[in-house]
């Protein structure tokens, strides 16, 4: 359920996004307007497309890796690499969740806007909790190679 809404939410922003960047192209060069709210929502979107890709992709363990040394390894010792591996990662994920926790709190507390009248904290909020979802699936990603490790699951 949660992976099609996160594939849902993909498809549709980035949906949106080319109909509305290919808007402005068309207002720009048919009539020389466009519109004044566009580019900094299409920023925005941008954001919020590249973290729900991110989601996605640490969702299907298809996330970008460097993977030299662990090809030369047994099957074992890749388990173990991957238990450290996926637990720094989600550490460094729950670290950037917190403090984007933090910059939402105080962007809401200010009052900020970030265009028109949509309010920062609202075009922010995707940055705690794509990072918390993230940082959750690498500690299951850690504890499913552990098993592995220690032969419990294959």
């Amino acid at each position: 359920m949660a992976a099609a809404i996160e594939d849902g939410l993909l498809v549709l922003l980035l949906s949106a996004m080319i109909g509305l960047a290919g808007s402005q192209i068309v207002l720009r060069n048919l009539w020389d307007a466009g519109l004044f709210w566009a580019d900094p929502l299409l920023r925005v979107a941008v954001l919020w497309v590249g973290l729900l890709g991110a989601m996605a992709a640490t969702r299907d363990d298809n996330h970008i890796t460097v993977d030299i040394v662990s090809r030369m390894l047994s099957e074992r010792a890749r388990s173990a690499g991957r238990v450290i591996t996926d637990l720094f990662t989600s550490a460094v994920c729950g670290l950037l969740a917190y403090h984007g926790a933090r910059m939402v709190r105080m962007d809401y507390e200010a009052g900020l806007v970030a265009f028109a009248a949509v309010p920062a904290w609202a075009c922010e909020l995707i940055i705690p909790i794509g990072f918390g979802v993230i940082a959750v699936r690498f500690v299951l990603s850690s504890l499913d190679h552990l098993w592995r490790f220690w032969g419990v699951r294959q």
